[in-house]
């Protein structure tokens, strides 16, 4: 019974792996389309579709697990983070998506702040792959090195939006200013996403989160 459950622990590894690659395809896709190449919005839109089949087929393994097999302290707390790491994961195929679309439907060239956001987009990419190899690992130094990133991404935020402000007050379109001033903002909620799914991990490995409403079992 242990070995087939272990089997499926493992299985949840897995599909945690191709939902964080399909998160790491997106964000790229959305980071290309930004740089003005052909063919990356749909990429974009189609990991978003397989990012929210992934979630609900991680999210039936998890609750199979649960109900079927009657999971000690450890297990049941890899499996309740699990349930909440896709819940982000999902959310940011779907902020990808709306940058996707935003770029479709707009209009706009901004190099100083592209440059940035494309540094936003790589940086958030390393957030989730190391938040993922951080939970199939139990590694709390990968945990803390992705907390630790998030200040770049807020920095980086903060640097576009100073130097929208700046080209706002020299005559640039404001609604080519607000089409990137929104696409650094969903950057930046993507590496709070990937920051949930670290304090998830973190949470699995020692039974303790961060915001102290979720305790060992």
């Amino acid at each position: 019974m242990r070995n087939y459950f272990d089997e499926q622990l493992e299985l949840l590894n897995v599909e945690l792996i191709r939902m964080g690659s399909l998160c790491e395809d997106a964000i790229m896709g959305a980071s290309r389309t930004l740089m003005g190449e052909e063919g990356f919005a749909k990429q974009v839109h189609d990991a978003e579709h397989e990012i929210d089949q992934k979630e609900r087929d991680i999210e039936n393994l998890c609750f199979k697990l649960l109900l079927k097999q009657q999971p000690v302290a450890k297990d049941l707390r890899l499996i309740s983070a699990a349930l909440k790491m896709i819940t982000d994961m999902e959310r940011i195929g779907d902020q990808a998506s709306d940058i996707a679309e935003i770029i479709e439907t707009a209009e706009f060239h901004v190099p100083t702040s592209d440059v940035k956001l494309s540094k936003m987009a790589e940086t958030t990419i390393t957030m989730v792959t190391e938040s993922i190899d951080a939970y199939v690992k139990q590694d709390l130094e990968l945990v803390r090195e992705v907390i630790a990133r998030d200040d770049e991404v807020d920095d980086l935020f903060l640097e576009v939006r100073k130097e929208i402000a700046a080209g706002l007050a020299d005559g640039i379109n404001p609604t080519n200013s607000l089409d990137l001033l929104m696409i650094a903002k969903y950057f930046e909620r993507i590496g709070d996403h990937a920051v949930n799914i670290a304090e998830w991990v973190e949470y699995s490995i020692t039974g303790q989160h961060r915001n102290n409403e979720h305790q060992d079992y």
